[in-house]
């Protein structure tokens, strides 16, 4: 089986670096009055953020304004974590439930994500995480759709996953594992399962109401999520915050 877990307030928390750096970025290149006030971004993927913001800030939204604002941004986030101005922690239970995933046969790991792969792995690496235990990546650009959709990740970790086993893959065989609405709805349009945790922009009950199979406060109890994730027909419940199981 496959389970793919989003990084941003799933797997870490970057306490808004990187929305900070794309601004820097964005001032650097088209000026003082370049701002991410307004602009959503829990869930999305980098490419529609990076859209959004040259709109938002007057900027046309060319593709080599694009290009540009993607470097600037990979650029300040490594002096920023180099300097030690940012900062990217694992969540709680995070590590436990990778590692108690990764020694277990017949499961891989991936990531499906809205972040680019250079700032992505970055948040990552920071955050303690070895990008080998991630056999399928699956980051914001990878869609083939103009204007892209989070729902076109799930097919492509699933295609790279088959060709992987040499074999078609039942997306009930595959997990997604995030924090926002947008992880929901992309595993639910794909046949896949997921692990909602509400340690992040949407709360346990909002991703209860999107339609997640489960819903857990955090990804601390690593028994109980690891025996949900690795038998969908388990009766052993994983009970939330909020009072779910």
């Amino acid at each position: 089986m496959l389970i793919l877990f989003d990084i941003d307030l799933t797997l870490v928390n970057t306490h808004g670096s990187g929305m900070r750096c794309l601004q820097e970025a964005g001032r650097a290149l088209f000026g003082p009055g370049f701002s991410a006030e307004g602009v959503d971004y829990g869930g999305r993927l980098d490419p529609l953020i990076v859209r959004d913001l040259l709109v938002n800030s007057g900027v046309e939204p060319t593709a080599e304004h694009a290009r540009s604002l993607r470097a600037g941004y990979a650029e300040r986030m490594h002096a920023a974590y180099n300097s030690g101005g940012a900062r990217s922690e694992p969540l709680p239970g995070t590590h436990g439930l990778v590692e108690s995933l990764s020694g277990l046969g017949g499961v891989t790991l991936g990531v499906l994500t809205g972040n680019f792969e250079e700032t992505g792995t970055l948040k990552l690496r920071h955050a303690g995480f070895d990008m080998d235990r991630f056999a399928v990546r699956v980051w914001g650009d990878c869609s083939p759709k103009d204007p892209p959709h989070r729902s076109d990740l799930p097919p492509i970790g699933i295609e790279r996953f088959a060709s992987m086993q040499e074999g078609a893959t039942d997306p009930q065989q595959v997990v997604i594992i995030g924090d926002t609405v947008h992880d929901v709805s992309c595993a639910l349009d794909n046949g896949c399962r997921v692990l909602a945790v509400a340690t992040g922009h949407h709360d346990a009950d909002r991703l209860d109401r999107a339609g997640a199979h489960r819903v857990v406060g955090d990804l601390t109890r690593t028994e109980d999520i690891v025996a949900w994730l690795t038998d969908p027909e388990t009766s052993n419940p994983i009970s939330t915050q909020a009072g779910r199981a």
